[in-house]
């Protein structure tokens, strides 16, 4: 199906917030694929924002042009399946600097990506894990400093305790450009103790 985009009020490169049924956050996916749930009868509803309307061809028998209207929040059916209880998602830099709000866990010290390091709290000679539960955002000069020793040998304290993100959590450090109405949606489903809350306010 060949759609000309026209843009009502947002760039194509904005990502839409995918949910299942039940409204459980998935996944963000593009204007592209939101066309195509569309076009499959898998969108169950839709919320939040217009971010763009697609128009395709026109129907020889009712001289009507097709229109999709692609709004920030889909909800969809029959596609994908929620994550279990036990889900851990897989470890990225992009997505732990988020986590940790760009802040180095040591100093304190906000930085940008860049100029970031993973840190191991217990360092991976000592038998540490490369796991959410283990490893935190570090400017470069404090992980340095810290080198292969654990915060307490090298004199050093931990500002936060690092965590395995939820899924939603997770669906939320991974966007790269969240709107106000799916960062709510989002916030929705983060657990009561998240840190992420405070993080974010």
């Amino acid at each position: 199906m060949e759609f000309k985009e026209t843009v009502v009020g947002m760039d194509l490169d904005q990502r839409v917030l995918r949910t299942d049924a039940a409204g459980m956050p998935l996944e963000w996916i593009d204007y592209q694929d939101a066309v195509r749930l569309y076009h499959a009868g898998q969108v169950a509803y839709t919320c939040g924002s217009l971010l763009y309307t697609l128009h395709g061809g026109v129907n020889s028998l009712t001289g009507r042009r097709s229109e999709v209207a692609v709004h920030s929040i889909v909800a969809t059916v029959g596609a994908g399946r929620r994550p279990g209880q036990r889900y851990t998602p897989p470890l990225n830099n992009n997505a732990l600097f988020r986590r940790d709000g760009f802040l180095c866990l040591y100093c304190g010290n906000r930085f940008s990506a860049r100029d970031l390091s993973r840190d191991h709290v217990r360092p991976l000679s000592q038998g540490g894990a490369d796991h959410w539960n283990n490893v935190v955002a570090a400017c470069k000069r404090c992980n340095h400093h810290k080198a292969a020793r654990t915060p307490e040998e090298a004199g050093m304290q931990l500002l936060a305790v690092p965590f395995i993100p939820t899924h939603a959590e997770y669906v939320y450090l991974q966007g790269k450009r969240v709107l106000a109405d799916q960062m709510a949606f989002l916030r929705a489903h983060f657990p009561r103790s998240s840190p992420l809350h405070q993080r974010l306010s």
